[in-house]
C-alpha cells in the first residue's frame, strides 16, 4: 500500500516536470529565428517578405537568408535555412524530388498559382518569323535573331539562373546559342530595347509575372513535356539526348521546409501550409517592384495592408501569437 501511494504521488510530480520542460522546450524554439531564404527574382523576394511580416506579428523572429536557387538545396538539407516559399515546378522539380525522397525536405503544399517558365517572344516577332509559336519556326528564322555575339546562329536570351536551355538546344538540334544576362532586371533591359524597335528577341519569360501586364507576347510551344523528357534519353525526338521537350504548362508552386522545422516550429510551419497564392496577386506584387518602382519592403507592406483579413486567416487559430 505504501508504495503504490508512494507511485501516485511521485507520477503526477514527473508530469508537471516533464510538461514544464516540454513547454520550456518550445519556447526556447520560438526565440530561434525562423529563416527563410530569399533568392533573386522579385516575386520570390516580395513573397518571401511577407511571410516574414506574418511571422513576426505572430511573435516569432525572422532571419532572411539570400541564397542562389541552386545553393539553396544544400542550406537546407544541412540546417542553414528553415523555408522557401516559392518553388517552381519548371527548374525545381528535380532537386525538389531529390531532397524529398532523401528526407531533407518536406512539401508544406501548393499555391492555388499555376506556372509557366519557357523561352517567350513580344507578339509583333510572328509578323517576322511566320509559324510561331510552334518551335519549328525558329529552325526556319533563326538568323533574324543573331547578334554579334551568336552569328550566325539566333540568339536565346536567358535569365541568370540555371535552366536546361542548352541541352533542350542541343537535344533539338537548334541553331541558337544561349546569353545569359546577370539578373532578372536586365531581361526587360533588353526586352524594352527590343520592344521599341520591333526587333526580333526571344528570351526566359515566366508566369505570373508583371511582365505579361505590360507586353503582349507568347511561349514558344517545344514538344509536350513529359517526366521521361528529362529521365529517359530514348523518350521523345531526339533518342540520344534528353531534354528534348518544353516546360511543364500548368506547372505547381510549392512551399517548402526542411524537415526537422516542421517538428520543431510547428505553429511557423501550419501557417506556411495555409499560405496561397494566386497567379494575379504574385503578378500584382512584383509589378509593384519593377514596374511601380516600389521597394521590396514597400511591395510587401501595401500587400499586407491590402489584405489583412487573407493573411490573418492563414494564422492558425490556436497559434496567433507563439509568445
Amino acid at each position: 500500500m505504501k508504495n503504490t501511494i508512494k507511485n501516485t504521488l511521485v507520477f503526477p510530480a514527473l508530469l508537471v516536470f516533464g510538461s514544464s520542460f516540454l513547454q520550456t522546450s518550445i519556447a526556447a524554439k520560438t526565440k530561434e529565428p525562423v529563416r527563410i531564404i530569399v533568392n533573386d527574382w522579385t516575386s520570390q523576394i516580395v513573397l518571401s517578405k511577407i511571410t516574414g511580416s506574418i511571422l513576426s506579428d505572430m511573435g516569432y523572429q525572422v532571419k532572411y537568408i539570400n541564397s542562389k536557387s541552386n545553393g539553396q538545396w544544400f542550406k537546407l538539407k544541412n540546417n542553414q535555412a528553415d523555408i522557401q516559399v516559392e518553388v517552381w515546378q519548371g527548374t525545381m522539380a528535380k532537386k525538389y524530388n531529390q531532397l524529398i525522397k532523401t528526407g531533407d525536405i518536406v512539401d508544406a503544399g501548393n499555391h492555388a498559382a499555376k506556372t509557366r517558365e519557357d523561352w517567350w517572344y513580344p507578339e509583333y516577332v510572328e509578323k517576322q518569323c511566320p509559324g510561331l509559336p510552334d518551335w519549328k519556326a525558329l529552325e526556319k528564322c533563326y538568323k533574324i535573331f543573331a547578334t554579334s555575339k551568336t552569328k550566325p546562329k539566333g540568339m536565346y536570351l536567358g535569365g541568370p539562373w540555371e535552366k536546361p536551355d542548352r541541352a533542350r538546344i542541343r537535344a533539338l538540334k537548334m541553331n541558337f546559342k544561349v546569353i545569359q544576362v546577370k539578373n532578372g532586371d536586365a531581361l526587360w533591359v533588353e526586352l524594352e530595347k527590343a520592344a521599341k524597335e520591333e526587333r526580333p528577341i526571344v528570351l526566359f519569360n515566366w508566369t505570373p509575372n508583371w511582365v505579361e501586364a505590360k507586353y503582349k507576347g507568347k511561349f514558344v510551344e517545344f514538344p509536350k513535356y513529359s517526366p521521361k523528357c528529362i529521365s529517359d534519353p530514348k523518350w521523345g525526338k531526339n533518342s540520344k539526348y534528353p531534354w528534348d521537350c518544353g516546360n511543364p504548362k500548368d506547372g505547381w508552386l510549392k512551399k517548402i521546409a526542411r524537415t526537422e522545422f516542421s517538428k520543431e516550429q510547428p505553429c511557423a510551419f501550419e501557417l506556411l501550409k495555409n499560405i496561397s497564392f494566386t497567379n494575379a496577386m504574385i503578378s500584382n506584387v512584383a509589378a509593384s517592384v519593377d514596374a511601380d518602382k516600389m521597394s521590396y519592403d514597400q511591395a510587401a507592406q501595401q500587400w499586407l495592408d491590402s489584405n489583412k483579413k487573407l493573411w490573418h486567416s492563414w494564422i492558425p487559430a490556436t497559434c496567433s501569437k507563439v509568445n
